[in-house]
């Protein structure tokens, strides 16, 4: 198998689109029934994996076999389990305070209406952006190599960061003796956000077993996601908003002097 596939490629690119928005439509619709737009975040772990599985069915021929369903499996695993979290978390609540104030912004028009274009649209289209180097992996000639063990090694860190996070601050959260304090421990003591750091490990091991086709094209393909990943969870919707929301939180401001905000190191004393 010589060059990389562009027509198949292609025409993977756009079906992985389709199934993006399948996920977001369907969701709408789910949102809409419950009166409840919380139930996108579920989603987003779940559009992923369709995208995964979808340019892996339809790059069959073309890329290598151990690669395709290396880097699909990944992806399935880790977008399930995210997808399985948060449902979990938000289970018994209402609607997320983030959407009632980002859906105030309606005015007098429609709710859903300005949801489905700002939410759901904008997310399917990131989705299938940030899949960029799972589509392009999918279609790259060669054998798995080198990059590809460092790749799926920096994968199941980030996997280990964010359950073990998750798992750590649900049950700090469970405690009623802890309502209205910070967690300040286990994987929180060295960064304050060890399930974003995660997902940056995730996705630049994805990126890696774009990498270690041996050929240019899918490296150029996949780096947008990473980049693109790595913004939304430093300075878009994940670190930067959270601290916003957390920051007047007693506390919390001697947590930041103490802990790394992004990657983990032992925590300074203060």
């Amino acid at each position: 198998m010589n060059g990389f596939p562009w027509a198949a490629f292609c025409g993977g690119l756009a079906a992985s689109l389709g199934a993006a928005l399948t996920v977001m439509l369907l969701t709408f619709a789910v949102a809409v029934a419950k009166g409840m737009h919380r139930v996108v975040d579920v989603a987003w772990g779940l559009a992923f994996a369709a995208v995964a599985v979808t340019s892996y069915a339809l790059s069959s021929g073309h890329g290598d076999d151990g690669r395709r369903l290396l880097v699909t499996a990944l992806t399935v695993v880790w977008g399930l389990r995210l997808a399985g979290h948060i449902a979990w978390r938000g289970r018994g609540h209402g609607e997320d305070p983030r959407y009632d104030k980002m859906l105030a912004k309606a005015g007098s028009g429609s709710r859903n209406a300005y949801a489905f274009r700002t939410v759901y649209l904008l997310q399917g289209a990131l989705v299938w952006v940030v899949s960029l180097p799972v589509q392009a992996a999918c279609y790259a000639p060669g054998a798995l190599g080198p990059a590809a063990v460092v790749g799926t090694a920096l994968w199941a860190l980030g996997l280990v960061f964010e359950a073990v996070g998750d798992w750590q601050l649900a049950r700090f959260k469970a405690d009623p003796a802890h309502k209205g304090q910070v967690m300040d421990r286990g994987l929180w003591s060295w960064t304050r956000h060890p399930n974003y750091f995660g997902d940056f490990c995730v996705w630049w091991g994805l990126f890696l077993l774009a990498c270690d086709a041996g050929s240019w094209q899918p490296v150029a393909l996949g780096v947008a996601g990473p980049l693109i990943m790595t913004f939304l969870l430093t300075r878009g919707s994940g670190k930067a908003l959270l601290e916003r929301h957390m920051a007047d939180r007693p506390g919390y401001r001697e947590y930041v002097a103490r802990t790394s905000g992004f990657f983990p190191r032992p925590p300074r004393k203060v």
